[in-house]
């Protein structure tokens, strides 16, 4: 027999459940649109300067964020090593690599590549961490290889020398960013919030640097499109995406969470393909449900 309690508690995990869902949408959605405007901003700007500029912005955003909800920023000096680690793995290379890629080969491709990294988990973890692999782990392998292969292999695999470093700069991104989840198993004594934003800020002010010192942006190059794909890199997938993340971690277990980013290969191709007009046919479906078919096996072992 139910309870009123019983009754009351059911009612509010359902609504819990349903807000994750809608957060986890928001950030799936915001993420996915990432990155076809961020091809867009690129027409402008070069890459690590773009990136840079939207990144230290969006650190002092979530700075604010966490003042405002009393988050302590003090770093413990005996945390900075694994900080400037965090922020090369998950900032820098993540964000830059896959940025510097985008001006060489198609959305599609660079999110496809870079969401094989619970692939690359699986495979990393066994050197290092001693975790063999399974049939499921290998099943996981094959499937992702087999969906990038389709997806490159729509050209007869005739990879021009900048094509060639687009697909390696994505590769480079997803093998790092796994890396960096194996070896940063013990999170960074930081809130939330301030440890993001460092991160963000450390990673995001070195790709500022090189970008002003080997790329020579023109500041006046930027039109208004790229001004508005700028304003919307800054505030929504760096800034109200980590905010609806985290809301999404409160409220749905992680390995719903996790499987649920798959939306962002997807929605980002399917947005490419409507605005940039890059293809979205027969092959890339199938290569798409293959790849992320082999990442959600991943993800489920993880």
């Amino acid at each position: 027999m139910t309870t009123g309690t019983d009754a009351a508690e059911t009612d509010a995990a359902r609504r819990a459940r349903l807000a994750g869902l809608a957060c986890l949408g928001i950030t799936a959605i915001g993420w996915g649109l990432n990155w076809p405007l961020m091809k867009i901003l690129l027409r402008d700007w070069p890459p690590l300067f773009a990136r840079g500029v939207a990144g230290v912005a969006a650190a002092g955003i979530l700075a604010a964020i966490a003042i405002s909800r009393r988050q302590s920023l003090a770093i413990p000096r005996a945390a900075i090593p694994q900080l400037l680690f965090a922020s090369f793995t998950n900032v820098f290379a993540w964000m830059g690599m896959t940025t510097v890629a985008m001006k060489f080969i198609s959305v599609g491709e660079g999110a496809l590549i870079v969401y094989t990294m619970p692939i690359w988990t699986l495979l990393l973890a066994w050197p290092l961490r001693g975790a063999r692999p399974t049939l499921r782990d290998i099943a996981a392998v094959l499937l992702g290889l087999a969906g990038v292969s389709l997806l490159l292999g729509g050209g007869g695999f005739s990879f021009s020398g900048e094509r060639m470093l687009g697909v390696a700069l994505s590769l480079a991104a997803a093998v790092l960013f796994a890396l960096g989840n194996i070896l940063n198993r013990t999170p960074l004594p930081l809130p939330p919030f301030s440890a993001v934003a460092w991160q963000v800020g450390i990673g995001c002010f070195a790709m500022l640097v090189l970008g002003v010192a080997f790329e020579t942006p023109s500041y006046q190059a930027l039109s208004l499109t790229g001004f508005a794909c700028l304003v919307y890199m800054t505030l929504i997938p760096m800034a109200v995406c980590y905010l609806t993340w985290f809301a999404t971690l409160r409220r749905l277990p992680p390995a719903g969470a996790a499987a649920g980013m798959l939306l962002v290969p997807a929605i980002a191709t399917v947005a490419a393909a409507g605005v940039l007009g890059e293809p979205l046919g027969l092959r890339e479906v199938i290569a798409i449900a293959l790849t992320l078919g082999g990442v959600g096996l991943a993800l489920g072992r993880a």
